[in-house]
């Protein structure tokens, strides 16, 4: 039905374009815009209209309305925000929702708008109140009260002894000091959160300069700050078990009940189920639960339909005496998840969209009623962050699951993956304060539950092994995270499996075992966005598997086909080729464009049909949502935090944040051992129930994150500062330390800290030039699609002794907290050519990679090339050693032969065939982990395409990386 913007209020022209708040105040029965600088200032005698516009990721506004009343407002103040409240919603198109709120029962949502809290003052301007003026030169001493676990409720009580009781938290504001007084039935999370609003009173009405005191129930005179609290009082007395309080929380809930408004009258609606079919797109409806009431309006109902529900609901509330129950009004296809969850089985909700066409509808209806309107705004979609990406420079270690125990995997295996099984990876890395670990379990589509549940338990104790410092993450096959693929960069899924649960289970149940072959039939589609995130996945050998939008490599034993399809990208080509490299290394694969395939690729795949070009969805991520949990005898209650911050996040409870393509439980260090067991089954719980209505799959990823061992992939989410995690004690004693000692942590993230290897004592983190993603053309030359370095070290990946290069090799490093770091003043000993490594960074970078690495015939270089020494050198040879002021002597390894030759440090050297690890006449006696040394200068210089001190001063993973690819490693 049309709705005529005739009675819109003007003030409400171009409301809700941009994120923020933005506040009327009813003045003479019209709203009147509120200055941004008195934002979060209410006067008990007024009522306002606040409108909080929230840009989405999707790129539409969110906008929720409360019009709150104060204590002392007028019925017709009151009336007139209520109806003002509905001009607002049909102004910005019907998409908000609409909350009344009552002073001192303010919804959660409402006071998160207004951190830390709201005070309300005496007075008011149409009611005939005049504002409370206050003379700031003289401090008025002041009582308060506070409630509240998550969003605190402040009331300003009479300054006496008969306000106080056992159960809440109170604080007395006087001239030089402020007082927070807990009760002994409060909680650790109260009294912390008590703690926000006494740093709000000292910054608001002391200019920070006062002193704070923590004043316990139940201390007496014994405590300085206790006697001189209760001498405030007259003395000390002990409170009665049964003092007065007034009554807490919302009014009493019960089951839902149905009413349609007729006309400003409610009718009640017989049913036996609750269903959304019982609501008419052309009528208005309250469902009352009690502790709310809920007004639905119909897509089709008209302006004075709506304002008219809303006066009945308004009407149920003082005729039930109800005060403190909210009202809620949403628009058809704008429902709340509360909303939608006291319904049997509410279908499916599909993202509400407001089309550009009817954007520009309501504008002219605007622009015809005299406003300057020039269009209905839409949010600029929200320009997406690069999602941050784990180090690629760390040391990862898989398990293949086999019943109840796990095999470790060789390097040349780690990265080849069997659907039928289960997996666990250790994942290190260097983190913002220091090395951070990433346990993982990985679970194939038909892997069995027995080795799922035996992964589960083997990540856990590893965990566990840890003292809980690094952080967990439960995979399926085809959900992995965006954070997965570029741990091992060149992964490859096989069908099938290869462990000994999954061949039991097939022989036991007869079902055909569809492993892999590497003489059948396989297809695999290759995805990826580069070198170091590609992958290749084993897919039914079938037309119907084919897409568009992907590169296929298809072969049959030894015959190879690359098929590229017709929406495949140049990147996609490249990937393609290289994992050419890993399935069939050693054989010519002929390419085929889609559309001109053979009949012998139809052949192979059975026959030929049809097949689709669209991209594979990945589950997109949503505005995150968090959440504090309980978890009781398997019964799982949460409670949304809105406009949360990292403050919210107490160290006593388990916290959900859930962006829909991910869950992350956050666990306190102060939970109960017990409790932090549970974290996974929380996490999986609160897949099962889909608290958020959002379908979530069960398959969807869930971390546990330890406190203190936060991964920036978490972080991103918060404004985050490290040093609140690494607080000791409680979280009222954390906050207590900061307000009293005027030690503010700091705001923004610290930059990465490089971490330090125990084998060389310099930075493991290099720059991005040496990250281990390798930069290409997709113009270059290649010989069947391989680069000269790629050949080099694919050479090596069948070989069962050689690493996988996907990752560097890991080393012995040595674990430290984040809060220290070894000491970089004593760095191991070493050879005088790694000592001097940190001035290479300075330096114009050289070629890491040789342009050749196989073996070859040394070829004589003239003296004016091969023989003059250098510069470095000629000043070494020129100068002797000196210690303490002493001149050094070099002496010789007694166990070097005399016809030995030697290199300048004094080391034997052997030839290139000798050192290799394949070497059919090994040198003996030598360290294994430095075969290079032991070459000579020009052989290494040959080999390694530049000299030892420039070797020397490379990154640990990048002097292995090319000792790997040589065979010296």
């Amino acid at each position: 039905m049309a709705i005529s913007m005739r009675d819109v209020d003007p003030a409400f022209q171009g409301a809700g374009q941009k994120d923020g708040l933005e506040i009327w105040r009813i003045e003479k029965l019209q709203a009147v815009p509120v200055p941004r600088e008195s934002h979060g200032k209410f006067f008990t005698g007024d009522s306002y209209i606040i409108l909080k516009t929230s840009a989405r990721k999707n790129g539409s506004f969110q906008h929720d309305i409360h019009y709150w009343l104060g204590k002392d407002t007028s019925q017709d103040e009151s009336g007139t925000a209520a109806i003002k409240t509905v001009e607002l919603d049909v102004a910005l198109g019907g998409r908000g929702v609409q909350y009344r709120e009552v002073q001192g029962n303010e919804t959660e949502k409402f006071l998160s708008y207004f951190k830390p809290c709201i005070i309300p003052e005496e007075g008011g301007v149409a009611s005939g109140f005049r504002h409370a003026e206050i003379n700031e030169r003289e401090h008025v001493t002041r009582l308060f009260v506070c409630r509240g676990k998550h969003t605190v409720h402040v009331k300003e009580v009479p300054f006496a002894r008969s306000s106080l009781n056992h159960d809440d938290i109170f604080i007395l504001d006087t001239k030089s000091k402020i007082f927070q007084f807990n009760g002994s039935n409060s909680s650790i999370q109260e009294r912390a959160k008590a703690l926000e609003v006494v740093q709000y009173l000292k910054d608001t009405n002391h200019e920070g300069k006062c002193d704070v005191a923590a004043v316990e129930d139940g201390k007496l005179m014994a405590d300085a700050d206790a006697g001189e609290f209760w001498g405030l009082f007259g003395g000390f007395a002990p409170l009665p078990r049964k003092t007065f309080s007034e009554p807490n929380g919302k009014d009493t809930a019960s089951p839902p009940k149905l009413l349609w408004v007729n006309k400003g009258q409610t009718v009640p609606v017989d049913y036996e189920v609750l269903t959304k079919a019982l609501l008419d797109s052309t009528k208005c409806y309250l469902l009352d639960c009690g502790s709310e009431i809920y007004v639905w309006m119909g897509r089709e109902t008209a302006l004075e339909d709506r304002k008219q529900a809303g006066l009945a609901a308004e009407e149920l509330l003082r005729e039930g005496d109800r005060p403190k129950s909210h009202i809620v009004r949403l628009m058809e296809g704008f429902e709340t998840v509360i909303f939608r969850s006291k319904f049997n089985k509410w279908p499916k909700k599909a993202e509400a969209v407001v089309s550009d066409e009817s954007r520009g509808k309501v504008a002219a209806l605007l622009k015809r009623q005299g406003f300057n309107v020039k269009a209905i705004a839409k949010s600029a979609p929200v320009k997406e962050e690069p999602l941050p990406q784990i180090d690629c420079t760390g040391n990862l270690q898989v398990w293949r699951v086999n019943d109840s125990e796990k095999t470790f995997l060789s390097f040349s295996e780690q990265c080849k993956f069997y659907s039928g099984d289960c997996y666990i990876f250790q994942y290190s890395y260097p983190g913002d304060d220091g090395e951070e670990c990433l346990i993982g379990t990985w679970f194939g589509k038909k892997s069995i539950e027995e080795e799922r549940a035996a992964a589960t338990s083997l990540a856990n104790k590893m965990v566990e092994s840890l003292k809980f410092q690094a952080v967990l993450v439960r995979l399926y096959e085809g959900k992995e995270p965006i954070e997965f693929f570029p741990i091992f960069q060149n992964l490859v899924i096989f069908k099938g499996g290869a462990s000994t649960g999954y061949k039991k289970f097939v022989s036991e149940n007869g079902i055909q075992d569809d492993t892999y072959s590497e003489n059948g039939v396989a297809l695999f589609r290759v995805q990826g966005s580069g070198p170091d995130n590609m992958q290749a996945i084993q897919v039914d050998a079938v037309a119907p598997s084919l897409n568009s939008s992907y590169c296929y490599i298809l072969h049959d034993g030894d015959t190879v086909f690359t098929w590229i399809g017709n929406l495949s990208s140049t990147m996609d080509h490249e990937l393609a080729e290289r994992q050419l490299d890993v399935i069939k290394p050693n054989l010519q694969s002929r390419m085929l464009k889609e559309g001109s395939e053979y009949d012998q690729f139809w052949k192979i795949l059975g026959i030929k049909s049809e097949y689709s070009s669209q991209k594979i969805a990945r589950d997109q991520e949503s505005d995150p949502h968090l959440f504090c949990c309980t978890f009781l005898k398997g019964v799982l209650k949460v409670r949304e935090i809105f406009n949360f911050t990292q403050d919210d996040m107490m160290t006593e409870d388990i916290f959900i944040l859930d962006c829909r393509s991910c869950v992350f439980i956050w666990v306190g260090q102060n939970v109960d051992t017990k409790i932090r067991a549970q974290a996974l089954s929380i996490g999986e719980k609160f897949l099962e129930l889909d608290i958020p209505m959002e379908n979530l799959s069960r398959e969807t990823p869930v971390y546990v994150i330890n406190e203190g061992s936060e991964p920036q992939f978490f972080t991103r989410f918060f404004t985050w500062d490290s040093a609140k995690s690494a607080m000791h004690g409680n979280s009222f004693e954390r906050r207590l330390s900061i307000l009293k000692d005027g030690i503010k942590p700091r705001r923004d993230k610290p930059k990465r800290r490089p971490t330090t290897s125990s084998h060389t004592g310099r930075s493991s983190v290099p720059d991005k030039s040496q990250r281990r993603s390798t930069s290409f053309s997709p113009d270059r030359v290649r010989v069947r699609g391989r680069s000269p370095a790629f050949n080099a070290l694919a050479a090596t990946f069948e070989n069962s002794n050689a690493r996988n290069l996907s990752t560097p090799p890991p080393v012995a490093r040595k674990s430290f907290s984040k809060s220290s770091s070894p000491d970089p003043v004593k760095p191991p000993q070493r050879a005088a050519s790694i000592a001097a490594m940190s001035a290479s960074f300075e330096r114009p970078k050289q070629t890491l990679i040789p342009k050749s690495i196989k073996a070859s015939p040394e070829v004589k270089k003239p003296q004016s090339e091969a023989s003059k020494p250098k510069p470095e050198e000629e000043a070494k040879e020129s100068t002797p050693a000196t210690k303490d002021g002493q001149t050094v002597t070099p002496t010789i390894q007694e166990d070097v032969k005399e016809d030995q030759p030697e290199d300048e440090e004094g080391l034997p050297t052997y030839p290139y065939d000798r050192l290799r690890t394949s070497s059919s006449n090994p040198v003996t006696d030598i360290d294994s982990t430095r075969r290079e040394t032991y070459l000579s200068s020009s052989e290494f210089r040959e080999k390694f395409g530049m000299t030892k001190e420039a070797f020397a001063k490379l990154p640990k993973w990048k002097q292995n990386r090319l000792k790997i690819a040589l065979q010296l490693f």
